[in-house]
């Protein structure tokens, strides 16, 4: 009997330790099935997020619509300050290798959020799909995003490469962002549910995704959608501004007239646009009694003004070669803003271009006679990397003033800005009179006992809207100074070239310091401004070293 009730005793004990076990063992199952829900919607999101950005470059190639991966750049772009936006992009090696890192930090970051995302809706899903939870991932992956997008990118979601109007082209980016939302959100469910199967006697009914040969097949699928979406971004780095972004002319190839395709040309675009024609317009809005739409034929109705004009960068060095010269042809501001009678509390002038960048300028000097809306360069269409169809010329302004791709002129009251400004160039935009050395170069080395003749050197000048009227040179570091021959008189809102009258010849062997300066048609020297902001345009003297031996 004590045997007996001893085994009674242990079978209840042996019944729990079982059912214990069998506990256990469901929660190891469930925490299998947690991690493979995990898994599975990781990659599910990951492949969603390469099909959403293959499709972001598509339409980007295609019909020239902005996408995050460049709007996101030009939207934060403005909050960096002009000191730590140049240092970060010394850090990166120049503005070219910074674009490439933002677009490539975007991508980067598309395909986390949407892993991330993933793995969120595979640990929801992981006990089966209900309509509720089906029905919301419209909200949360589609859109949710576009709000959150809309606010977020709203003053740079007028970009078009192609050139739409303003309005048009941020309905139309609008419409590509939800379709490519879309695209993930379907990509994600359609590619969770592959992954994924309902064990038929599952006790709790836990939805339990397969990892195995549909993992396989769904990574092959990515991979296979990753590999088109890389010819895309390759035919776009083809496309893409990195091989003349920052041309500089310079040296002894300067000559009067830049030719068109050695002009300097700085863009902050990763891929500048392509306008087509047909599609532009030009609206004159804002403070205005008559607001107006201009398209290309209208322009050309007007009476056209051919000028030379110079335009500089306002980031060009002493010694760099960000400014060249031009024959501009087009219409003056003037003619587009007299009928639109400006209110008599408008002040500036917002110049916007189909690449979502703007700029201000003060109402009086858009309303100037040499203020153009140029559609043509040295006698031809407006290049595409120079703002076809039309770009503004604004003399005595630096570069930035002379907004290319114009799509809109603005007129606005005086807290108006752009760009630049806004992100904190400035506050002095007028250019000052600057002097180059062109040749000879800079650590040259001459001997003397092999001169045939003197030594050529020669440079330009320019004095913004106010001319050139005298250059001098000293060859010993600024003690004395001989006047230079001016052989090209540029005009008040062009470059002047020079040369030494007759040469140098040196005296002696030595080190040289040559040093040049200009006096504008206002008579105002050349000078250093140290009050001047360093964002405002660099000041001073361009000087070079010449080394003569015997």
């Amino acid at each position: 009997m004590l045997a007996a009730a001893s085994a009674a005793t242990t079978l209840p004990n042996e019944h729990n330790l079982i059912s214990t076990f069998r506990s256990n063992c469901k929660i190891d199952n469930r925490s299998m099935s947690r991690t493979k829900a995990l898994l599975a919607g990781v990659l599910a999101g990951t492949v969603a997020g390469i099909t959403m950005t293959t499709a972001m470059l598509l339409v980007a190639w295609l019909f020239g619509v902005a996408t995050p991966l460049v709007l996101i750049g030009d939207r934060l772009s403005v909050f960096i300050p002009p000191g730590p936006f140049l240092s970060i992009m010394g850090k990166v090696g120049g503005y070219n290798h910074l674009k490439q890192l933002g677009v490539g930090s975007t991508i980067a970051g598309q395909l986390l959020v949407g892993a991330i995302a993933g793995a969120v809706f595979g640990l929801i899903m992981r006990r089966g799909p209900s309509r509720r939870v089906t029905f919301a991932t419209v909200g949360i992956f589609v859109l949710a995003p576009i709000v959150v997008g809309a606010i977020a990118l709203w003053p740079v979601l007028g970009t078009s490469y192609r050139g739409l109007p303003i309005d048009a082209a941020r309905l139309i980016t609008l419409i590509s962002l939800a379709l490519c939302f879309f695209i993930f959100e379907r990509t994600l469910i359609t590619g969770f549910h592959f992954l994924s199967r309902r064990e038929p006697e599952s006790e709790d009914r836990e939805f339990s995704p397969t990892i195995g040969r549909r993992a396989l097949v769904l990574g092959g699928i990515g991979l296979l959608v990753a590999g088109g979406g890389a010819g895309l971004l390759r035919k776009l780095y083809r496309a893409a501004t990195f091989s003349y972004d920052g041309l500089q002319y310079k040296g002894r190839i300067v000559q009067p007239i830049t030719p068109n395709e050695s002009f300097y040309c700085v863009t902050k675009n990763v891929v500048d646009p392509r306008v087509n024609v047909d599609l532009w317009h030009l609206e004159i809005t804002g403070l205005v009694q008559n607001s107006a739409t201009y398209r290309f034929q209208d322009l050309k109705g007007f009476t056209p003004v051919e000028q030379k004009t110079t335009l500089m960068c306002i980031s060009n060095g002493l010694d760099a070669g960000l400014i060249s010269n031009a024959v501009w042809k087009g219409v003056p501001m003037h003619d587009l803003l007299d009928p639109a009678v400006p209110l008599s509390n408008s002040a500036r002038v917002r110049l916007l271009g189909v690449d979502n960048y703007s700029d201000t300028i003060p109402l009086e000097k858009a309303l100037d006679a040499t203020t153009l809306v140029a559609y043509e360069m040295n006698g031809a269409p407006l290049p595409h990397r120079h703002g076809y169809p039309a770009r503004v010329i604004v003399p005595g302004y630096f570069g930035e003033k002379h907004v290319k791709w114009l799509t809109r002129i603005e007129v606005a009251t005086a807290d108006a800005k752009g760009f630049y400004e806004t992100q904190g160039w400035g506050p002095d935009f007028i250019v000052p009179t600057r002097s180059r050395i062109d040749v000879p170069d800079h650590e040259s080395w001459f001997f003397l006992s092999k001169l045939a003749g003197p030594i050529e050197v020669k440079g330009m000048a320019f004095g913004g809207d106010r001319g050139i009227s005298r250059v001098e040179l000293s060859f010993d570091d600024g003690k004395t100074w001989d006047e230079a021959s001016i052989y090209y008189p540029g005009g008040d809102l062009a470059w002047s070239l020079w040369n030494a009258s007759n040469g140098w010849m040196p005296d002696e062997p030595g080190d040289y310091t040559i040093v040049v300066r200009a006096t504008d048609g206002e008579g105002d020297v050349q000078e250093w401004e140290p009050d001047r902001s360093p964002f405002s345009g660099a000041t001073g003297f361009h000087k070079i070293v010449v080394h003569i031996t015997a």
